[in-house]
């Protein structure tokens, strides 16, 4: 791994040492994770309650700018000069780079329809199903690893030739067992997990920021 990539998971491990015995499955996920980006991949997140709201933190720290500004490519702003010379000029100003990625927990229309007319444990699995495709990964938050659709979102993720990637506490779950790779934060109360989930998913975003747009 490059050093500059690496020095993000030391600094990780620095500030938290208990994260000390998930830092492989850390390294583990990043490459799962650039590897899908640099084939063109996205990344799909789901979880429930907190691990909701931190599914969409996660998104919005891979969808723009983090700690860099992620400023478009030079032949793009041109391009976006060339389609209107006044507002072209605006995009090419304030559009930042994107590391493509969807929060399922959003989306009221077509959750509470799918909820209503189907099945609603299945609605993070209907999303996958027609978001998804081959190279892409799944995200799956969940503090007990045993939300059931969470589950469902994994199965049909695995199904659809992507790789899947859970986040969870320290106890033996089904995501884990469902998952690629399983990162198991070191605690088993529920806001104790959360509190660590945090610093791993902002990590993970810094190094993706870092290999991507580090050299613009």
């Amino acid at each position: 791994m490059k050093e500059n990539i690496r020095k993000h998971v030391e600094l990780l491990c620095e500030r938290y040492p208990i994260l000390r015995t998930v830092e492989s499955d850390i390294v583990a996920v990043y490459q799962i994770l650039e590897e899908s980006y640099k084939n063109g991949g996205k990344l799909l997140v789901a979880g429930n309650g907190g691990s909701a709201a931190d599914a969409e933190h996660i998104v919005g720290e891979l969808m723009k700018g983090f700690k860099l500004s992620r400023k478009p490519r030079a032949d793009f702003a041109e391009k976006l000069i060339r389609e209107n010379a006044e507002w072209g000029a605006v995009l090419a100003e304030n559009l930042q780079g994107a590391l493509p990625a969807i929060a399922l927990d959003g989306h009221l229309a077509l959750s509470t329809a799918y909820m209503n007319d189907c099945e609603p444990l299945l609605c993070f699995a209907q999303q996958v199903n027609g978001y998804g495709k081959e190279g892409d990964v799944f995200l799956g938050i969940s503090t007990s690893g045993n939300s059931k659709n969470v589950l469902y979102a994994a199965i049909t993720a695995h199904a659809k030739g992507m790789k899947v990637i859970g986040l969870t506490g320290a106890k033996r779950s089904k995501l884990e067992q469902m998952s690629d790779v399983c990162i198991k934060v070191p605690q088993t109360e529920t806001y104790m997990i959360q509190e660590l989930h945090l610093p791993v998913y902002h990590c993970l975003c810094l190094m993706l920021e870092d290999e991507f747009f580090g050299r613009n």
